[in-house]
């Protein structure tokens, strides 16, 4: 049973050469529903699967892949009659899993016979459980939703749903219009992001990659990693570590395999961390996580909580019976003893690195990828383990480090105060999406002065925390430190009067949600004219006969606020937003209520009650993506114009983008 675990550890592992690319969604499922006979139905799903991918059975043995599971949400309208029948599997031995294996290749289908109790019509809510596999790797866990109709009394029927809706005509200008994509024209791309075959002669660009916010938190991973290494808790543990091996191993050259030994078992350690929150959450559980207001109040008072740790106020411990439990069995030799060795320091530095990796799996989460986990973790733990091995390889640049001290526990006071300055982002979060209006642009910069202006006299010395030792002098680090966070605090002042502070953009409250607002300004952003309902904005854009850009977008998304304070404001970018189209901005996490008789359920099972729920639900199902932002241009009868574009920073590629939609639709209309 363990080896198996490790199997599928390991092939997870292997993605770490495809971290940097995009989310793979290696099947396409559909649902119908067959009744032909009185009184009985037949739900049938259906799965079209890549080549190389394989879906699993749901009769396959345990310790091995996740089986296909169907689970059916109880109703009084109808029995099950007998079990989730399934088409034909591959039936043979896998030798990775070292176990009988059924899998499906290609295609998959299951069906479900059902007793109706009732002649009224009704719906039928099942949703499965999946893992899928290639021979290099596995994704995560995955769960799907399908809403069958049930109709009690009509004639044979066979209904088929869809993931992309059929087209609609041309709606009068007081009808709401459905964005959509025509059926004989639709592909996909790999992200599953709709791409249709357009006029050609308007400089067609590919569709991007989404990998800029993955090397992100890998980046970030290794910043917090290099900063885990100066904290008191880890520093002091470098020499004598490397130190034990050289000394207990006898020769230069097994001391040396050793170290490297221990730092590849923290590395496996905190990876190791990584994939548990991978395959436990999965990217829908990290996107929810990432705008769930209630998960952004939590990470608050968490985020006020390791920041009062690194002041000294408490430390945060692990239970003392693991350390020792972990200590005693590094005590053991070999290859299970130093990996030990690395678990007792993974325990016992936690009071240092547990707000460190806390953070680094937060952000990831905001990273809205089921890969942000596992690529954080990676860089954290490279950054961590590095140095054992190389000073374990060259023992003399042990001297040149400098000795432990007093300044260890500054780097921990410096780490409070930027928990501290990252606590307020996500409770500006809540207050944005819930529109409470307690802590806007101004207040929240106002805030980010004090922080960091205290941090400067902290590190000046005119600050003291009662466990921080005299500073009798000023370091030259020290002091170049001291006039970093001065001059940044500087910069920030004219941010309370409106500046743009493009250097912290995707941190503050967008620029129109603040205190001073002239009553004539727009509530968009740059005082751009933009609607906040789709169907209101589809309407006046048929009024000014423009084209729409859709800007799928969120209250808590950090690469929307970049591209609205550095992309959208270049003079090039604005005149075409202001002049060439209507903006219409759905913001996903939007926690207002929808009217009750607006309310409805999703064809994945979800509850849809809030603005929020409606536009997610909408870029969901018509453009099969669920990150933010996410621009599409149409015409203004719901026609693609381009193929639609997440972040992208680089104002010359976004320009060309808007130009291709405006000329694409002076074809259309030319062709009238």
């Amino acid at each position: 049973m363990f080896k198996r675990v490790l199997v599928v550890f390991a092939l997870v592992l292997l993605q770490t050469a495809l971290l940097f690319g995009q989310i793979l969604e290696p099947i396409k499922w559909s649902s119908r529903v067959e009744q032909s006979k009185p009184g009985e139905a037949t739900l049938i799903v259906s799965a079209k699967i890549d080549p190389t991918w394989h879906l699993y059975s749901q009769f396959i043995g345990d310790g091995g892949p996740i089986k296909t599971t169907f689970t059916f949400q109880p109703d009084k309208n109808y029995t099950r009659v007998g079990v989730v029948t399934e088409s034909e599997v591959v039936d043979t031995y896998d030798k990775v899993f070292e176990m009988p294996m059924k899998y499906f290749e290609n295609k998959a289908e299951f069906r479900q016979k059902i007793k109706l109790n009732t002649e009224a019509s009704f719906k039928v809510k099942v949703s499965v459980e999946y893992m899928m596999c290639d021979d290099t790797h596995c994704l995560a866990p995955t769960e799907q939703g399908f809403t069958f109709d049930i109709k009690g009394t009509a004639p044979a029927v066979a209904e088929t749903v869809d993931s992309v809706p059929e087209p609609v005509a041309a709606a009068p200008v007081d009808t709401p219009v459905t964005a959509v994509v025509s059926s004989t024209d639709q592909q996909l791309v790999d992200n599953g992001s709709p791409i249709v075959e357009l006029e050609e002669g308007c400089g067609e660009l590919e569709g991007e990659q989404h990998v800029s916010s993955i090397w992100g938190i890998f980046i970030g991973g290794i910043i917090g990693g290099l900063l885990a290494l100066l904290t008191p808790c880890v520093f002091p543990m470098i020499p004598m570590t490397v130190s034990f091996f050289t000394k207990r191993s006898g020769t230069r050259r097994k001391g040396m395999i050793n170290a490297i030994i221990y730092a590849l078992s923290i590395i496996v350690i905190y990876v190791g961390l990584g994939f548990l929150v991978t395959v436990t959450l999965g990217s829908d559980a990290l996107n929810e996580m990432a705008s769930n207001s209630f998960f952004n109040l939590a990470f608050f008072f968490i985020f006020i909580v390791f920041a009062a740790s690194f002041f000294g106020a408490f430390e945060i411990v692990l239970p003392s019976w693991l350390v020792n439990k972990a200590d005693s069995a590094s005590d053991k030799g070999g290859l299970i003893g130093i990996f030990f060795m690395a678990f007792t320091l993974s325990l016992v530095s936690f009071s240092c690195t547990g707000p460190i990796i806390g953070t680094l799996l937060v952000e990831a989460a905001h990273g809205r990828s089921y890969l942000g986990p596992l690529a954080g973790m990676t860089g954290f733990s490279l950054a961590l383990a590095l140095p054992f091995a190389l000073f374990a390889a060259f023992p003399s640049w042990l001297s040149s480090l400098p000795k432990s001290g007093g300044w260890l526990n500054s780097v921990k006071v410096t780490l409070g105060f930027l928990e501290l300055a990252l606590a307020l982002k996500f409770l500006s979060n809540v207050d944005l999406a819930y529109h409470w209006g307690f802590l806007k642009r101004e207040l929240f910069i106002a805030l980010w002065v004090v922080i960091f202006g205290l941090m400067g006299m902290y590190l000046l010395g005119k600050l003291k925390f009662s466990h921080d030792s005299d500073v009798k002098h000023i370091s030259v680090p020290r002091l170049m430190f001291a006039i970093i966070t001065f001059t940044f605090t500087l910069y920030l002042v004219p941010g309370i009067w409106g500046a743009p502070l493009k250097m912290i953009s995707g941190f503050p409250p967008p620029e129109f949600y603040k205190e001073w607002v002239d009553p004539k300004a727009s509530d968009c952003p740059h005082d751009l004219t933009c609607f906040k309902d789709y169907e209101e904005g589809m309407r006046y854009a048929k009024q000014q006969g423009k084209p729409v850009m859709l800007d799928f977008t969120g209250w808590s998304c950090v690469n929307c606020r970049k591209m609205e304070d550095n992309v959208w404001s270049d003079p090039k970018v604005l005149k075409r937003l202001s002049e060439d189209y209507v903006i219409i901005s759905l913001y996903v996490d939007d926690k207002k209520l929808l009217p009750a008789s607006e309310q409805y359920t999703a064809s994945t099972g979800k509850e849809i009650k809030t603005t929020g729920n409606k536009w997610s639900d909408m870029q969901r199902t018509q453009y099969n993506t669920n990150s933010q932002p996410y621009y599409v241009l149409l015409d203004n009868n719901g026609k693609i114009l381009a193929h639609p574009r997440g972040y992208t920073p680089d104002v010359a590629t976004y320009v060309k983008f808007l130009d291709e939609g405006v000329c694409r639709n002076e074809k259309r209309l030319a062709n009238k």
